[in-house]
């Protein structure tokens, strides 16, 4: 019941969080015990593992799709390709072109990613015939 009360959009704002949450524990943990200088192997991790949770939540919680799970989990994987090198680019240009530090380079990549990740879910992996 609660679903129908909450859109579809601030439900993927909800998942978003969490996993977007998850997803910086992991790099960040794992830049701060391997070194500030891996932030690109961080982040690759840090998307590898958060998938499989992110996943999940998508397609049960925020698109409550019935789908064939092979295909929408394709097509996420596909999607998450894409948002990972649009995330690695922009980490990228704000740790070495603006100078910020890695930490808040990721939080700003993260939300500006999320905005593409949304849309290609919503049109793209997760949507209904």
């Amino acid at each position: 019941m609660y679903n129908l009360i909450l859109s579809r959009k601030f439900r993927f704002l909800i998942a978003g969080c969490f996993n977007a949450g998850v997803s910086y524990l992991i790099y960040a943990a794992y830049c701060f015990i391997f070194g500030e200088t891996l932030y690109q192997v961080a982040l690759a991790i840090s998307w590898f593992l958060s998938s499989f949770i992110s996943f999940s939540v998508q397609k049960y919680w925020v698109f409550q799709t019935q789908g064939n799970w092979f295909k929408e989990y394709i097509k996420c994987f596909i999607t998450w390709v894409f948002s990972y090198f649009i995330n690695a680019g922009l980490l990228e240009l704000c740790v070495k072109i603006i100078g910020l530090n890695i930490y808040i380079a990721q939080i700003l990549s993260t939300g500006l990613t999320a905005i593409f990740t949304y849309i290609v879910f919503k049109y793209f992996a997760f949507k209904k015939s």
